[in-house]
């Protein structure tokens, strides 16, 4: 928490003020999670101050809040296109990205639990810049990063507007998607790529990942031979969460002889686990499209779902069991 707050006051993130007469406070907390890497190995403990959303009135502490993220069609398309070249990928973190975004509303937030400065309990945090938990950050935040990827002269797709693009001359070119805070740039242009690294390092807290190895639980391996794309930590997650990492797999993800309907076998007590369930497995035909029928029967019956539609769906995690390697 100390390192977390010592970085939001060299930041510059608020001024310690009394509270104007007819203002109100922002409420905050500290949010603690641990960040894994792709082989399951806990990466670092993470402390973060984020305000509370719920305690923020539209039109007076935020206004639009919609901020464009990549979508999973044009992160397909934009690995597929650098596979098909032979391009390499290559991968950014933007530290503490949505700190970086420039607030045009005049927000008031209570000083930081635990850590309210000597002698000043009655002022509260006049903040500068957007924080973690504003309705307002995401959109500040993307609106300063695509200012500066505008300064070095990418363009925004039209299409896709978590993508830019520059092109150096009639065959050189480089790509950039941006997920959030998770970075990845591609293109032919070599020193384009490293100009646009040290670009980005000049504006933001910038860790270079190297080459593209764990993004939005894909994992990607690259070669001169080409670049493999997988899931497989995500699958073993589904089954252990489930409980079936031991169970007896199957040669198919669905009985061909039987046809699911709207009401069929007794009622399925958990609707709600029913659907984070099918929802993980939708995620999942990002590199399996030998499930994606099997999901998208079972991903009809959502809304009320039985003991037969949740037996298909177990028949699914049997597949994976059996297509995994474990």
């Amino acid at each position: 928490m100390i390192v977390e707050l010592q970085a939001l006051e060299q930041s510059g993130m608020w001024e310690l003020v009394p509270l104007p007469p007819g203002k109100t406070t922002v409420g905050c907390r500290w949010v603690f999670y641990l960040k894994v890497g792709p082989t399951g190995v806990i990466d670092r403990l993470k402390a973060r101050l984020v305000a509370k959303w719920y305690t923020q009135i539209y039109g007076l502490d935020y206004g639009d809040t919609f901020s464009p993220v990549a979508k999973i069609p044009t992160i397909r398309l934009f690995l597929a296109m650098a596979a098909i070249r032979h391009w390499p990928l290559h991968q950014l973190d933007i530290k503490n990205a949505f700190l970086h975004g420039e607030l045009e509303e005049e927000i008031y937030m209570e000083q930081p639990p635990g850590f309210v400065a000597q002698g000043e309990s009655g002022l509260v945090c006049k903040l500068r810049r957007s924080l973690y938990g504003l309705k307002k950050s995401p959109r500040a935040w993307f609106g300063k990063f695509s200012h500066v990827l505008g300064e070095f002269g990418m363009i925004r797709s039209e299409s896709d507007h978590s993508v830019f693009y520059c092109h150096t001359s009639s065959d050189m070119c480089v790509y950039l998607v941006v997920y959030v805070d998770d970075i990845v740039i591609t293109g032919n242009d070599a020193d384009k790529i490293v100009q646009l690294k040290k670009h980005l390092f000049s504006h933001f807290q910038t860790k270079d990942l190297g080459c593209l190895k764990y993004f939005l639980g894909i994992e990607v391996a690259q070669s001169k031979a080409g670049i493999v794309f997988s899931q497989r930590k995500y699958a073993l997650d589904i089954l252990k969460e489930t409980g079936m990492t031991d169970c007896r797999p199957t040669d198919s993800p669905m009985d061909p002889n039987q046809k699911l309907v709207d009401v069929q076998g007794e009622p399925y007590e958990d609707s709600g686990r029913y659907r984070r369930l099918v929802g993980k497995l939708i995620y999942l035909t990002i590199t399996r499209p030998d499930i994606s029928f099997a999901v998208g029967v079972v991903s009809q019956f959502m809304q009320k779902p039985c003991m037969d539609h949740w037996n298909a769906v177990l028949r699914i995690l049997r597949y994976i069991k059996g297509t995994v390697g474990q």
